[in-house]
């Protein structure tokens, strides 16, 4: 008889949290504008793209947390000159594939605009080269970067752009060098609950 009175209790709580209105589930896909800095690296943005899910709850009328799971691409190119790396060939188009984890906090400015400000973690999940290297191996498979954004909503749609940094050097290859990854993220989100 407990079992089943704790059973009801706990699938009770669960619906009133899961269909209350300070709590939602969506998806999301948008494009990227990125790059890697670092000397053996092309300056200039590249674009590619990004889809995912996200949950939200507010834990008042303006505060609230907002984790996400994205699928990320990133291209970037090498120079010409200067790439010295025996896995990175001069004038070499890569594409990076990330699996990243937003934390957000949220700050609901009122029904229409919320901000968004946190880390994000990536991990490096594959790699495509035109040249056929294993660029993967010059890349250290994890990333921290730090996430700046708004979103507008618009009933269950919102439209979103961010700006995300990286905060750690991700060149395997060597210590001498620093390469973080900069992203211009715009896209559109549904919320689903």
């Amino acid at each position: 008889m407990k079992k089943y009175l704790l059973s009801v209790c706990v699938l009770m709580l669960t619906s009133t949290f899961l269909f209350a209105q300070n709590f939602g589930l969506g998806v999301k896909a948008g494009l990227n504008m990125g790059k890697i800095s670092g000397q053996a690296f092309k300056d200039g943005f590249n674009l590619s793209y990004h889809v995912g899910a996200f949950g939200h709850y507010d834990f008042t009328e303006k505060i609230g947390i907002q984790p996400e799971l994205l699928y990320s691409q990133t291209q970037t190119r090498t120079a010409t000159s200067d790439v010295t790396y025996d896995n990175l060939k001069p004038d070499t188009k890569a594409k990076l594939d990330y699996m990243y984890i937003p934390v957000l906090l949220r700050y609901n400015v009122n029904n229409l605009v919320t901000l968004h400000v946190g880390p994000q973690f990536g991990i490096l999940i594959n790699e495509n080269a035109t040249t056929g290297t294993n660029v993967k191996s010059a890349f250290k498979s994890g990333d921290l970067s730090g996430v700046l954004g708004a979103q507008i909503n618009l009933r269950n749609f919102n439209v979103y752009g961010r700006y995300n940094v990286g905060l750690q050097n991700i060149n395997d290859v060597s210590d001498k060098e620093k390469w973080t990854s900069q992203t211009l993220q715009i896209g559109l989100g549904y919320r689903i609950l």
